[in-house]
């Protein structure tokens, strides 16, 4: 069973003032320590993982595709293929950070070893603005969209849906901002008091959050909505929500 490293980067990165922070970046600092990341910082992720093989086990259609978009290191794709029980499909797992691609691979070899007759994951190091979607009966965006442009987030939610069959699924998890500037403090509050609960100090929520400056930019999940609808999905719904984390299903 592998190790979970431990998240201290923004406790080692000197003591320099947040704004002197480096942007944020999927390399191999990072990669090391993801899983533990994850689990400190997002609140409601280890709930969305479960409920995408429960999904995969409903939506996922034999001879079909599905699709990880943004991988990292393919917690998503492992879901599906934990829950998939139709035949003849196969998993493409996505990322262009070689760093999350390399372990991701390490990762899902374990687990074939562990099952070697689930559906094979294909794993691609690239952008996802330039993959081919087709025959997809569910496609997964686990905080991956947030990290697009605002300018190219239309453009993948369109791919998205010209790649789906009709019935396939969607699964967008985002974290989000609240159009009500009260309710917006008291959901950041809410999130750094999660954070400290997890053991990480103020001057590391701080650090992080100067890194992620620019690089994540959330939405309302108005916006979101919209997107999806305007995109041609039938409907789309959240049915998950933490503090400013959702995760948001769309049927096509």
């Amino acid at each position: 069973m592998r190790e979970m490293s431990e998240d201290r980067i923004y406790t080692a990165r000197g003591e320099g003032e947040p704004g002197e922070i480096e942007p944020f970046r999927f390399n191999d600092e990072v990669a090391a320590v993801f899983p533990d990341m994850l689990r400190r910082s997002i609140p409601g992720y280890a709930a969305s993982l479960e409920a995408i093989g429960s999904l995969a086990a409903r939506y996922v259609r034999s001879g079909s595709n599905c699709y990880d978009l943004g991988c990292s290191l393919g917690a998503a794709s492992l879901a599906m293929r934990q829950g998939i029980r139709a035949e003849g499909c196969r998993i493409v797992a996505i990322d262009n950070a070689p760093a999350m691609v390399g372990r991701c691979r390490n990762i899902v070899r374990e687990e074939y070893l562990r099952d070697p007759k689930g559906t094979p994951v294909d794993i691609v190091e690239g952008d996802i603005l330039d993959a081919e979607l087709s025959n997809a009966s569910m496609v997964v965006l686990n905080y991956t969209l947030q990290f697009l442009p605002l300018a190219e987030r239309e453009t993948m939610i369109r791919r998205i849906f010209e790649g789906l069959n009709d019935g396939g699924l969607l699964v967008l998890s985002e974290k989000v901002v609240d159009p009500d500037p009260a309710m917006e403090s008291l959901l950041v509050d809410l999130h750094h008091e999660h954070k400290r609960r997890n053991d990480y100090s103020a001057l590391e929520i701080s650090r992080k959050r100067a890194a992620l400056e620019n690089v994540l930019i959330p939405e309302t999940v108005h916006e979101h909505r919209d997107r999806l609808l305007r995109a041609g999905f039938s409907s789309a719904a959240v049915w998950l929500r933490y503090f400013n984390f959702v995760s948001i299903i769309a049927i096509r």
